[in-house]
C-alpha cells in the first residue's frame, strides 16, 4: 500500500547551505532516477541549460551556480537545477485570488499524492529580496510571497506536451525573487517561456489580482477572473477531467462572491478539498496567503500552521492522510454503482504506482492496477 502520510518541514535558510544540502542529499536520489527514466539525460547540454538561464533570467544565474557547487558539481545534477527543457511532470490544484479595499488573499488547494510532494516550506533571501514558499524540485516553488506581498501560485494547465522552456517552478522563484507587483510579474512572465501549459493566480499588497495561462513552449494570456483549475481556454482538451474535477471545480470558483478572509473556507471543503489521496489526488496543504500581512496560512488535513515572512519559525508537522482516505474509499463503495471500480478490493492495488503513472501522464484506467478478472474497464477519465 501507498504511505499516505506526509512530513512538512519549516526550514529557514538565507543563503544557501548546510540546511539546503541536507536536503538535496535526502531527496537527490529520487530525483534522479526519475529524471534518468523520464529521458533528462538526452535533454540540452549543462553549458545549454546554463546559457537559457542566462539569456532569460540572468539575477538567477548567481543562486543557481551557488547551488550547483552545494549539490555536488555534477553534471547532471546541473542540468536538472536549471529546469531548461526538463522532463514532463503533472499535477492538480485550485486557485484563486480575492481582494477588497481593505484587504487581499491568494488561496491554493495543492491537490496529489504524498510521495510526489517535498513538503518543503522555504524561506530565503538568495538575491537580496526574503521569498518564502512551497518548494519544487528543490529550489523552485509552487507557490509563494516575497517582502513587497507578491504572491503567485501555479495549476498543472491539464495536457501534456511540452516545448523549448523552463519548469514553472523556477519561473515562479524568478518572478518572486525579482519582481514586486503584479504588473511586473507579468512583464516577466511574458518573456520568459514555460515548457509545459500551467495556470498561474497572483495577487500583491495593493489589491492588484491576475490569472495567466503560460503555454508549452512560450505564450501567455491573461484570463478575465483570478481563478484557476486543471483545464486552459481555447480549443486545447484537458487531460483526464472526470478524474480531476477540474471544470466542476472551477465552475465553483468562478461562482464564488466571498470577502477575502472568508475565501480560505470553500477551499476547506467539497468541491475544492480532495479526499482522494491513495488515487493521487487528494489535498495536501491548503495555502492562505496574506499580501499585506506577508504571511502564509497552511492548512494540513484541517490544522492549521501560520508562518510570517518576517517572524519566521522553523519547525515540522507529519501529517496523516490515511484516514481521510479510508472514509473517501468507503463512499466510492457505496455509490458506485454499475459499471465502476469495486473499492473494496483497494488493498490489494499498489497504489505508488497508480500515483506515479498518473503523475508521468500515462493515463491508464485505474481498473488495470486490480487483481485481473474481478473489474470492468470504466476509465477514471
Amino acid at each position: 500500500m501507498t504511505q499516505l502520510s506526509l512530513t512538512f518541514d519549516a526550514v529557514n535558510e538565507e543563503t544557501p547551505g548546510p540546511k539546503w544540502a541536507a536536503r538535496w542529499n535526502r531527496s537527490w536520489p529520487a530525483y534522479e532516477a526519475w529524471f534518468i527514466a523520464r529521458g533528462g539525460d538526452q535533454g540540452p547540454s549543462r553549458d545549454q541549460c546554463r546559457e537559457a538561464l542566462k539569456r532569460y533570467m540572468p539575477e538567477l544565474v548567481a543562486t543557481y551556480d551557488r547551488l550547483v557547487i552545494v549539490a555536488g558539481g555534477s553534471d547532471r545534477a546541473a542540468r536538472f537545477l536549471s529546469t531548461w527543457c526538463p522532463p514532463t511532470y503533472l499535477g492538480g490544484c485550485s486557485l484563486a485570488a480575492v481582494a477588497s479595499k481593505k484587504d487581499v488573499r491568494l488561496v491554493r488547494n495543492y491537490d496529489l499524492s504524498p510521495q510526489l510532494n517535498e513538503g518543503l516550506l522555504l524561506r530565503t533571501k538568495w538575491s537580496g529580496r526574503t521569498v518564502m514558499g512551497m518548494v519544487e524540485f528543490l529550489w523552485g516553488l509552487s507557490d509563494g510571497i516575497n517582502d513587497a506581498g507578491l504572491s503567485i501560485a501555479l495549476a498543472y494547465g491539464g495536457r501534456s506536451e511540452s516545448g523549448e522552456g523552463f519548469g514553472v517552478t523556477t519561473i515562479l522563484r524568478y518572478v518572486l525573487e525579482t519582481c514586486g507587483t503584479v504588473d511586473e510579474a507579468l512583464v516577466a512572465l511574458k518573456r520568459v517561456p514555460s515548457h509545459m501549459a500551467y495556470n498561474l493566480v497572483l495577487a500583491d499588497a495593493s489589491g492588484r489580482t491576475a490569472s495567466v495561462e503560460l503555454a508549452p513552449g512560450g505564450g501567455m494570456t491573461q484570463m478575465p477572473i483570478a481563478v484557476a483549475t486543471n483545464h486552459q481556454s481555447g480549443k486545447t482538451v484537458a487531460e483526464r477531467p472526470a478524474f480531476t474535477r477540474t471544470f466542476q471545480r472551477r465552475a465553483h470558483l468562478e461562482k464564488l462572491r466571498v470577502k477575502p478572509r472568508k475565501l480560505n473556507r470553500q477551499f476547506l471543503k467539497s468541491p475544492l478539498l480532495q479526499d482522494r489521496h491513495a488515487q493521487g489526488f487528494g489535498t495536501l496543504f491548503t495555502a492562505e496567503y496574506n499580501p499585506k500581512k506577508l504571511t502564509l496560512g497552511l492548512t494540513l488535513n484541517g490544522q492549521r500552521w501560520d508562518h510570517g515572512l518576517n517572524d519566521f519559525a522553523e519547525g515540522q508537522r507529519i501529517v496523516d492522510y490515511s484516514q481521510r482516505s479510508v472514509a473517501e474509499d468507503a463512499h466510492s463503495r457505496t455509490e458506485a454503482g454499475p459499471g465502476l471500480v469495486d473499492w473494496s478490493q483497494a488493498a490489494l492495488v499498489d497504489w505508488n504506482a497508480v500515483a506515479h503513472d498518473y503523475a508521468a501522464g500515462n493515463g491508464r484506467a485505474i481498473s488495470t492496477y486490480f487483481p485481473s478478472g474481478r473489474l470492468n474497464t470504466q476509465k477514471v477519465a
